[in-house]
């Protein structure tokens, strides 16, 4: 292959790459991906600083040193179960603070949908005679100055 192929292959990538990560889609990822990770650091600290002390309360422990020592002496595998336990609640939290979340969002959503969808009443009509626009309540054409009966005109 000859050089020149491969600088228009390069600037091709480069170009098609540049295109790819100034998408909105991806921008929007991003973004999402940036959030949700401090959302995580807040649901966290609301289930280990507020929940987890309150759940010990009438459970009478911490879930969070909730431990199963496997074998015996200084070296032997802990399994910290109880941690898993606080993992198990920030899902649950997670999951149902998204998912009302995303709830209220669609709610809203439908809500300006359905006035988006509801279409307006007519405030013109068409002059039966001369069939221009005219004002819904008009009894005479102010183009040909016909008179309108009632129920004339669609």
């Amino acid at each position: 292959m000859d050089k020149g192929k491969k600088d228009g292959r390069a600037k091709g990538f480069i170009a098609e790459f540049k295109k790819f990560i100034t998408r909105g889609n991806v921008l929007d990822m991003a973004v999402g991906v940036i959030v949700g990770g401090a959302f995580t650091s807040i649901v966290t600290s609301l289930n280990q600083d507020i929940l987890t002390p309150i759940l010990g309360i009438f459970g009478g422990t911490d879930f969070s040193y909730l431990t199963v020592t496997l074998g015996s002496g200084e070296n032997a595998p802990v399994l910290n179960y109880g941690n898993f336990i606080t993992a198990i609640i920030n899902f649950l939290i997670t999951a149902l603070v998204i998912f009302c979340l995303i709830k209220g969002i669609n709610a809203v959503g439908e809500k300006v949908k359905k006035k988006e969808a509801a279409p307006a009443a007519p405030a013109t009509k068409k002059c039966p005679y001369c069939l221009s626009e005219i004002a819904l309540e008009a009894v005479r054409c102010p183009h040909c100055t016909s008179h309108l009966d009632e129920g004339a005109g669609t």
